[in-house]
């Protein structure tokens, strides 16, 4: 594995970063989470776009162009030689002191590119489903740490998959300040109801995922009635549907939450037909290398 940082490689046990980077004290830095099938990068662009938004906001200069950061992820997975790959690309705020001050950090900030492969729930949850819950760790408030930021804290995000895991589930449901559905640890959501998609805003506490927005997509070209509204955990225990969504867990099917059966308690239809389109999706959607 030959590893990306600030334009050299590394191998893996030689990739290092200073302890007095800020991504490490304090979480102070972006990054996002991008896959590729077949050489092809899925939505590169709009991953690229998303963390320099998130750059951004939180006034981390990024030391390349969009351009030069493509060609860098599209390096890294010639070096790797990898046909399908997960790609963690991180920018960090760089070396600095131990004081809170971003001002401090010396230098350039620090861009690490990490290639290799990824399975993030063993295939019998992808055919027969799976069961969560909602756990008491709310999501983030958007004006305290806005949850469109894709930040190197996930602190919030990590409380919520401890409360899961100790209850013996992969996943959970994190609710807004407001007590609606906002989404889980480290995925979007979706319901259906009578054939129809329902998903929450993103303005309420969820980020804007790349599977998500794809999954609107395809389903918007193919027909299928789509919803971005409020959704209490009352209309996920009614739903016909479940199904969480994310670039490193794709698409998988939910059949029980907070103990009730999810519609037949088995993964659904419209599920395995928007999960088809959307790997139909992958097939012809990015930049090849």
């Amino acid at each position: 594995m030959k590893i990306y940082i600030n334009g050299k490689f590394y191998e893996k046990s030689e990739a290092k970063i200073s302890v007095f980077d800020h991504g490490l004290l304090y979480g102070d830095g972006v990054f996002e989470g991008i896959r590729s099938y077949g050489r092809l990068v899925f939505k590169l662009k709009e991953h690229i776009d998303r963390l320099y938004e998130s750059a951004h906001s939180i006034m981390l200069s990024i030391p390349l162009t969009r351009d030069e950061m493509i060609k860098a992820v599209i390096k890294t997975l010639k070096e790797n030689n990898l046909d399908n790959a997960y790609i963690r690309l991180i920018v960090t705020r760089g070396e600095g002191d131990l004081g809170l001050d971003p001002k401090k950090c010396y230098g350039k900030a620090s861009i690490i590119i990490i290639v290799d492969t990824i399975k993030l729930y063993p295939e019998k949850y992808c055919k027969e489903g799976l069961s969560i819950i909602t756990v008491p760790t709310v999501r983030n408030l958007p004006e305290a740490l806005n949850p469109q930021i894709k930040s190197l804290n996930y602190l919030n995000n990590i409380l919520a998959k401890i409360e899961a895991t100790n209850a013996g589930c992969a996943e959970a449901i994190m609710l807004d300040s407001l007590g609606y559905v906002a989404e889980c640890t480290g995925d979007n959501i979706f319901i259906v109801k009578n054939n129809h998609l329902y998903t929450p805003p993103q303005c309420m506490g969820t980020l804007r995922g790349i599977t998500r927005d794809s999954i609107l997509e395809v389903a918007k070209a193919n027909r299928i009635p789509v919803h971005e509204h409020v959704i209490t955990r009352h209309e996920v225990y009614i739903s016909d549907e479940c199904f969480i969504t994310g670039t490193a867990a794709e698409i998988v099917p939910v059949v029980k939450v907070d103990g009730r059966s999810i519609g037949s308690g088995k993964p659904g239809p419209l599920t395995a037909k928007v999960a088809k389109l959307f790997h139909g999706l992958t097939k012809k959607e990015g930049i090849k290398y």
